[in-house]
């Protein structure tokens, strides 16, 4: 009899994991997670200046855009740089609110051209366009609003993060791809 007990709570767990939105649910904390580890092994892997050459939070959002969608993904940025903030000191507080508009823009850019487009074509897209928009809020953050950007340029952040951005382009597509498959998802 313990057996059989043993069996139904162990069917049921499957069950309950097997259920889409205890992926969505699961996914999104377990990229959340990967969100706020990821920049921490880069900056003590590679110095402190890891995280704007590799972007390591980027690819915890991108990934969650095209596996998840929209709203996982906006979780996941917000959530990784709130808590990274939190835990670790990074992002500093004064980039705290101009990183955490950058990933959302990314979020719900790569979620929506996926809806059309393949994960390639919409990351490419979202990276342009993505920082075109970056560009802009960081105009109306200085010249409308008169707030320090505290020397953020979307110049030199491009500069800079190219190895993150070649990283993101072979990497973050194929990790979706995978996960998409394993876990049985379709992105809506």
């Amino acid at each position: 009899m313990e057996k059989v007990k043993t069996i139904i709570k162990e069917n049921r767990l499957v069950e309950v994991l097997s259920n889409k939105k205890a992926k969505y649910i699961i996914g999104t904390i377990l990229l959340s997670g990967i969100g706020i580890a990821l920049p921490r092994i880069f900056h003590v892997l590679a110095g402190s200046s890891a995280g704007s050459t590799f972007l390591p939070m980027h690819i915890a959002v991108l990934i969650a855009a095209l596996t998840f969608g929209t709203l996982s993904a906006t979780i996941v940025a917000g959530s990784s740089v709130v808590f990274s903030y939190l835990l670790t000191g990074m992002p500093a507080l004064a980039r705290l609110p101009y990183m955490l508009i950058e990933l959302v823009i990314y979020a719900i850019l790569l979620s929506l051209f996926n809806k059309k487009f393949n994960s390639y074509i919409s990351l490419i897209a979202t990276i342009i366009l993505g920082r075109i928009l970056y560009s802009g809020v960081l105009f109306v953050a200085i010249d409308l609003l008169g707030l320090s950007t505290y020397g953020i340029s979307v110049i030199e952040s491009i500069r800079t993060g190219i190895p993150g951005i070649i990283i993101q382009l072979i990497c973050v597509p194929f990790i979706a791809k995978v996960m998409n498959e394993r876990l049985k998802l379709k992105n809506d």
